[in-house]
Parts: structure tokens; sequence; C-alpha cells
């Protein structure tokens, strides 16, 4: 296993994933519910967006040829869903929207917060280039959600550390990184297409 780029890839997946940008969001969906509640809730939806992460990279190369979707039409709108979330955990909105949810079973937290386009298109994207590496791409991936899962599950221990300006500061960090990921990604579908016109 190349585990340098099992890292690179994990971060990447991880900074997509954006754990930080979330934490307000998971609180603001579960502030009605008792600690255990919280945590059995948090700790099913986690699962439920593992499993459905992991099926869209195994499922990656049927999807794509059944759909007729090139690599680089997969690659350039990839790197554009990766630069709209990257902008928007630079210039977020302001978090004043709580939803009345009774029990939040897979939408929002699981899908789309957890496992959101943007991580789809860049596990389709990794499962169609390199396919004879899904081995290593599943270790990126459950390395990536169990990080994203530790930081989602201890959120005032981050807030006592970090406080609220800390973790914005942070996920805007990140969303810095996202935005030259993005670029090199589009850039890349970009190339990809110009050769297969010569």
């Amino acid at each position: 296993m190349n585990w340098p780029e099992i890292a690179a890839a994990a971060t990447t997946l991880f900074f997509v994933m954006d754990p930080l940008g979330n934490i307000p969001i998971f609180n603001a969906v579960l502030t009605r519910f008792t600690p255990r509640q919280r945590l059995l809730i948090m700790v099913r939806e986690l699962f439920i967006a593992l499993g459905l992460l992991l099926g869209f990279l195994y499922a990656g190369n049927a999807m794509l040829s059944f759909m007729g979707l090139s690599q680089s039409s997969l690659s350039i709108s990839g790197g554009v869903l990766l630069f709209i979330i990257a902008i928007r955990m630079v210039f977020p909105k302001p978090a004043n929207e709580e939803e009345e949810v009774d029990d939040p079973f897979i939408v929002p937290l699981a899908m789309p917060l957890v496992a959101g386009p943007s991580t789809i298109a860049l596990l389709l994207l990794m499962s169609s280039r390199e396919p004879e590496r899904i081995t290593e791409w599943t270790v990126a991936l459950t390395a990536a959600w169990a990080a994203t899962t530790i930081l989602l599950i201890s959120p005032p221990l981050l807030m006592r550390l970090l406080g609220s300006r800390g973790l914005r500061a942070m996920e805007r960090l990140m969303g810095m990184l996202l935005v030259m990921m993005a670029t090199q990604m589009l850039l890349n579908g970009i190339a990809a297409f110009y050769f297969t016109l010569n």
C-alpha cells in the first residue's frame, strides 16, 4: 500500500466532509435531545453515512458507465462542487437555521452533511481513475470518516479548547486549502478533456 497517497486522499476527504463546519449544524438539529439520545443518533447517522460513501466508492465505475459519464466531466464537476463548498467554508452564512426534526433519520445529518455531493463526487473520481487501488481508497475513506466521527462526537471539548472563533478560523483555513485542491481538480479535468479532443 502507498501510505503517503492514502494519507493525502484521507486528508482531502476529511476537508471535504468539513466536520468543523458541521458541528454547529449538528448541535442545532440535536439540541432538543438528551446527551444519551444525541450520542445514539450521531453514531447511527455516521455509520449510515459511511455505508453510503462505501457504496458510491465501490459502485463508482458501474454508475459512470451506466450513465455514460467520462472521467474529465466527473473531474470538472467535482472541482466545481468542491470550489462551492470551499467558498462556503471561507465565507460562511450565519448559523440561524434550526431544523425542527423529530428524529433526523438519514437527512440531514448522514446526507448531505457527512455524505455530501462533493464527497461522493470525489469518491466516484477516485474509483474511476484508479479502480485497482480500491482497497487503498477504502482505507483513506475509513480514516477520514473516523477523524470526522471523533470531531463530531466531541464538540464540547473542542468548544472549550478552541472556542467558537477558533472553530471558525480552523474551518476557514480548511476552506482555503480546499479551494486550491478544487482548482487543481478543475484544471486536471479541463486538461483531460482537451487531450480527448486531439
